[in-house]
């Protein structure tokens, strides 16, 4: 059976669902496939960070645009998305590193004017007294901070289908037919949906996808996990990071931490069996990112885990998404290859691509964005 929609939009991550919201507040007919279900991957397994800091240049307008976002994202979705404006902390432990963060701090206040400095271990101190007496300083971005990416995804996608849209999980897209170069329907295991455009926020699957319409980019399934502890008192609001990149993660409003990291073999550690559909937990993953955190934050050392979960993300060669239409294929607009950022600029990336599909000029330029940057697409 054939059924005819304005948009399909591969994957019900926090991006597709954060672009379904946006076309279907401006009238479009949409839906969203996912062959698992929402937050199936990456959108479900982050640190729930909202930066600006540290972002690669060509990702900070974005990230820019999305704090403005989520300042009013509760009060537009009718959701509590547990977002919390406290600033970001990147740690630094040796001079190389505060040499280093001190040039980042300053281009990004110089380049983009971000509200972005350099503390040293004095004044860090004052921001947060739980950390351990190596680290000697961190950029201090005030404006950044973190959110819950389950209960953002899920009000994004539910927003949408308030609005019309509609949400079709446990089917997998086989196909995308084409009719002398441009998009004509996109094809499942169950139904053909007729459509002029298609969205491919598929995530790890994007890659899969883009090879579907003759397009290719490079792209790598990277595992990741995170876990969360048990409640107990404030501690500290910030958004956490390190200098080195080894973990990430934040206290939530509940109390409990959430703490993600890397113990340096993940884009090993998938099952290519399971197709990237299953998330399993590796047991030295869970342990390393506690050994350093408790790096940082000795204090914790008592608390308990209670669970932990794992999923794969999409890394791109240069570790920036490649976004917006694709000219040589009319009707393909790409939303994928987040690599491990999306998450935070979600809110702009709903935005901007439901402007590219309507034809406005985008609130960020894509131009930084497109896949032909690795070289010819086809």
């Amino acid at each position: 059976m054939a059924t005819s929609w304005d948009a399909v939009i591969i994957g019900a991550g926090v991006n597709g669902c954060a672009i379904a919201y946006n076309l279907a507040k401006r009238g479009l007919r949409v839906v969203i496939l996912d062959k698992t279900d929402v937050c199936a991957q990456a959108s479900g397994q982050n640190g729930g960070g909202v930066r600006q800091s540290a972002r690669d240049p060509r990702e900070l307008p974005l990230a820019m645009l999305s704090v403005s976002l989520f300042s009013s994202l509760a009060e537009e979705l009718d959701q509590d998305v547990e977002y919390v404006q406290a600033g970001n902390l990147r740690l630094c432990t040796t001079s190389e590193q505060e040499t280093a963060m001190r040039a980042a701090v300053a281009q990004q206040r110089v380049d983009f004017g971000l509200d972005v400095r350099y503390v040293d271990r004095g004044e860090l101190e004052a921001l947060n007294q739980h950390l351990a007496e190596w680290v000697v300083g961190a950029s201090y971005c005030p404006t950044d901070g973190h959110a819950n990416p389950l209960l953002t995804t899920y009000a994004f996608a539910r927003k949408a289908c308030e609005l019309g849209a509609e949400l079709r999980t446990g089917e997998t897209v086989t196909r995308i037919r084409l009719s002398r170069g441009t998009v004509r329907s996109v094809v499942t295991d169950r139904e053909v949906y007729s459509t002029g455009l298609v969205i491919n926020a598929a995530g790890i699957g994007g890659r899969a996808v883009a090879n579907m319409v003759g397009l290719d980019f490079p792209m790598t399934p990277v595992f990741t996990e995170v876990l969360v502890t048990e409640a107990r008192e404030p501690m500290f609001a910030q958004m956490i990071g390190t200098a080195s990149s080894d973990f990430y993660g934040h206290q939530t409003t509940h109390g409990s931490f959430v703490w993600g990291g890397f113990v340096g073999y993940e884009t090993f550690l998938h099952d290519g069996h399971h197709g990237g559909t299953q998330r399993p937990n590796y047991p030295e993953v869970a342990s390393a990112i506690c050994r350093t955190v408790l790096r940082y934050f000795p204090g914790l050392g008592e608390l308990n885990v209670i669970r932990t979960w794992g999923g794969l993300i999409a890394q791109v060669a240069d570790k920036v998404p490649v976004l917006g239409p694709v000219p040589e294929v009319p009707g393909y607009i790409s939303a994928t290859g987040f690599s491990g950022h999306g998450f935070g600029i979600a809110p702009a990336v709903g935005r901007v691509i439901g402007q590219a599909v309507l034809g406005e000029t985008p609130d960020v330029d894509l131009s930084p964005f497109t896949a032909d940057r690795f070289g010819p697409v086809h």
